[in-house]
């Protein structure tokens, strides 16, 4: 007589007179789910599969792995372990021969020969959640605010994302309201439109983000400081975005002293977190200061890994990660959208240097400051003539898009005739256009100004210069 087995019992298994199977159950000794339970015990001791190579040489801040290398990937982490338990973070950046070639997020010291590199088999990104809102966080999205640490959310958001379809992205949406009068006014930014902040050192860009963090009409800002002298970070958080312009925000920093890997991941983990927003549906603006620092930290992960260098010693993959970081900016495929605001630190004061250049051509718009304009004591530095949005002049009011384009023709003819007017060469009469423009430039001056504790809408912004413009 066949016998099976049931749940833990044996079974009898007889066939009757009309051809059915009857199954009768008896019990056995011993209990089969006691010995399952006992497996799955030992099977949770069990540790899990560890893949890990050795340090085999250390060039400046490229650790070569030797080992398993099959089992790595570029972009994947690697973990070396040091003494006291301790461990740095690396990040494979290329393959040579038989080696891995790896970076490190952090000080490589008490890396030596031998040590263990831990292959990692976990997807690099975050997960973030609203609970987010005010904190501060370092390239690796861990808090460095003090705060205690941050709630994960369920969603997982790489670090590298491709950017959303270009067929299935909509369009720009409505103005956006950033507070600052000239932009406003001349230079009006649509919902999730990308724009860039061209500017040397010394200008007025970090005040002049913290100005839209605070004032623009959008539900959530994402703020990245890459590359940030590290005693302006506690002034930008306490004096310039302030208690009020952080509540609604997420700061990520890395300094200038950091790894160029940390820098470089900062500015990923920045959009990262500005995405997460986007697919709940909410208007973000995300600044990041700056771009440049960003080509920086690629170009030197670039030459470790043996990049040739080109333009100006940039190498080939900055000028293919910058379109790929700055286009995961802009609208979504659903109801959120990503407004970027991104400041470029242009090298020497030169706005056609490679990074410029390559930025200018990808963004939707570019506000330039001058250095000129700064000494002069007017800020924001911004020049006008410069500065160019491309959603205009589709997003200007059309009711006063004529007041718009005369002051920009007045801005226009006194900047010709400047020269010629301080020195007292120009005589009054000689020209109709060229008086008036002289006649109304102190007040576009003064309009074009603005505190940093002083906001202007939209609307007041374009009541305000028709008010100057149809004076008597």
């Amino acid at each position: 007589m066949p016998t099976t087995r049931k749940g833990g019992k044996a079974s009898d298994t007889n066939v009757n007179g009309t051809g059915k199977q009857e199954v009768t159950e008896m019990p056995i000794s011993g209990s089969g789910g006691g010995r399952i339970a006992r497996a799955t015990a030992a099977l949770g001791t069990v540790e899990p599969l560890r893949v890990f190579g050795r340090v085999a040489a250390v060039r400046g801040l490229l650790v070569e792995v030797a080992g398993p290398v099959a089992a790595m990937q570029v972009g994947g982490r690697v973990d070396i372990l040091v003494d006291h338990g301790e461990s740095v973070i690396c990040e494979v950046i290329g393959f040579s021969g038989d080696r891995a070639l790896a970076m490190p997020f952090g000080s490589l010291q008490g890396v030596r020969r031998g040590c263990e590199a831990v292959a990692r088999q976990a997807a690099s990104g975050v997960r973030p959640s609203p609970a987010w809102l005010g904190r501060t966080i370092d390239g690796l999205g861990r808090p460095i605010d003090g705060l205690g640490p941050l709630p994960e959310g369920e969603t997982l958001y790489p670090f590298k994302a491709d950017p959303p379809p270009a067929h299935s992205r909509r369009r720009v949406g409505p103005p956006l309201d950033l507070g600052i009068r000239t932009i406003n006014t001349f230079l009006t930014c649509c919902t999730g439109q990308r724009m860039g902040i061209f500017a040397g050192s010394g200008v007025g860009k970090s005040v002049l983000l913290s100005m839209m963090a605070r004032y623009a009409a959008s539900d959530v800002a994402v703020i990245g400081l890459i590359g940030e002298r590290g005693r302006e970070v506690q002034e930008f958080l306490q004096d310039d975005l302030g208690p009020e312009g952080l509540q609604r925000a997420v700061v990520v920093v890395a300094t200038s002293d950091e790894p160029a890997l940390m820098r470089r991941n900062a500015a990923y983990l920045t959009l990262s977190i500005a995405e997460f927003f986007r697919d709940a549906g909410l208007s973000v603006l995300c600044m990041m200061d700056s771009v440049t620092r960003f080509a920086m930290a690629q170009r030197d992960v670039g030459l470790a890994g043996g990049e040739p260098p080109t333009a100006k010693g940039y190498t080939p993959t900055v000028f293919g990660e910058l379109p790929r970081l700055l286009e995961r900016a802009g609208p979504g495929t659903g109801d959120g959208s990503i407004t970027g605001l991104f400041t470029v630190l242009v090298e020497g004061d030169d706005h056609n240097e490679p990074v410029a250049d390559a930025v200018r051509g990808i963004l939707d718009g570019h506000v330039v400051m001058e250095r000129q304009i700064a000494e002069r004591g007017r800020y924001p530095a911004i020049n006008v003539l410069r500065s160019v949005s491309r959603t205009m002049p589709r997003s200007c009011d059309p009711a006063f898009y004529d007041h718009v384009q005369r002051a920009r023709r007045m801005l226009a003819t006194y900047a010709d005739m400047e020269e010629l007017i301080r020195l007292g060469a120009y005589k009054a009469g000689s020209s109709a256009e060229v008086d008036e423009a002289v006649a109304f430039m102190p007040q576009l001056e003064a309009f074009l100004g603005q505190r940093k504790e002083e906001e202007t809408s939209i609307a007041d912004g374009y009541r305000r210069l028709e008010a100057i413009l149809t004076a008597a």
